[in-house]
């Protein structure tokens, strides 16, 4: 396999867009060693700029997701390979930006859409590589399922690790927690019982969080943790989004609830319920302290 020498990544993450978009492309990035890697983002509100930075990758600052722009980046920076993992990009600007500079397209999907890409890549446990037939050029490199999930280091050590459980429940609403879930999920659990609450600063609701579990000592809230696995690992059971914390959490086999929070969730949450598996939409929330009697 030869070595791709400048690799400029597509994504934003951002308070109402979350997280998880730019921590896997992070995950990816690693997989070219031996290449230099760019990221291209928004400066938006709740961004994950700094983790970037912190992973030693050069940050190309966009001022809007226009075409041209991106065209100029690739250009200037002598990009031989765009992975792109934004839902504002569709096929039309995918074309386009292929036929303009011919550089080697990725894209990071799991919505099912159509895609002009020479790899496309659907990392969740749910990926169902048949249904992108017509959605795809013909010489599209397909990448689905499981085989390809996107791990962070942390969870491949845990994975060899056996703890004691020292919470009763581990939440993730996602990074930024956009649904704002996070104090109407903790008012449904026993009061008794331990909790590990993750969130990160993106979260826009965080003030009022910390102001919530402040007096609370059966809840840790941890903010911006390196730790998440680690912390799953102690958990019995996880409250989570069907997004990639599903395939974290179901790597290291902890039995979890997946709470639908936004429409590009709704492929791993059908996939899920179809398996058996403890499954609401955010509008059964109240649902939550019943199904929870199930499991703990």
């Amino acid at each position: 396999m030869s070595i791709v020498k400048n690799i400029l990544f597509r994504a934003n993450a951002s308070s109402s867009i979350g997280t998880g978009h730019i921590m896997r492309d992070l995950v990816l990035a690693k997989q070219y060693p031996n290449s230099n890697i760019f990221f291209a983002t928004q400066n938006l509100a709740g961004n994950l700029n700094h983790k970037i930075i912190e992973s030693g990758y050069e940050l190309v600052d966009l001022k809007s997701n226009d075409l041209n722009e991106l065209i100029q980046v690739v250009k200037t920076y002598k990009i031989d390979k765009v992975i792109i993992d934004n839902y504002a990009i569709d096929y039309k600007f995918e074309k386009a930006l292929k036929k303009s500079r011919s550089v080697e397209l990725m894209v990071l999907d799991d919505t099912y859409e159509r895609h002009y890409c020479d790899v496309l890549l659907n990392h969740n446990i749910s990926a169902d590589e048949s249904r992108y037939k017509d959605l795809v050029p013909k010489w599209c490199e397909l990448r689905c399922g499981s085989k390809y999930t996107l791990l962070r280091d942390e969870f491949l050590k845990e994975k060899e690790l056996k703890r004691e459980k020292l919470y009763d429940f581990f939440v993730a609403m996602g990074g930024a927690d956009t649904a704002n879930l996070n104090i109407e999920i903790l008012k449904l659990l026993p009061k008794e019982k331990k909790v590990a609450l993750v969130t990160t600063n993106a979260n826009k609701n965080l003030k009022n969080l910390k102001e919530y579990v402040k007096n609370k000592t059966n809840i840790i809230l941890f903010i911006n943790s390196n730790e998440i696995a680690k912390l799953i690992n102690q958990s019995r059971l996880a409250i989570i989004t069907p997004s990639v914390t599903v395939n974290e959490v179901y790597f290291l086999r902890v039995s979890f609830i997946a709470i639908k929070t936004a429409g590009n969730q709704e492929d791993i949450f059908n996939f899920l319920r179809q398996k058996g598996y403890i499954t609401l939409d955010y509008k059964e929330i109240d649902l939550l302290k019943y199904k929870v009697k199930e499991v703990v």
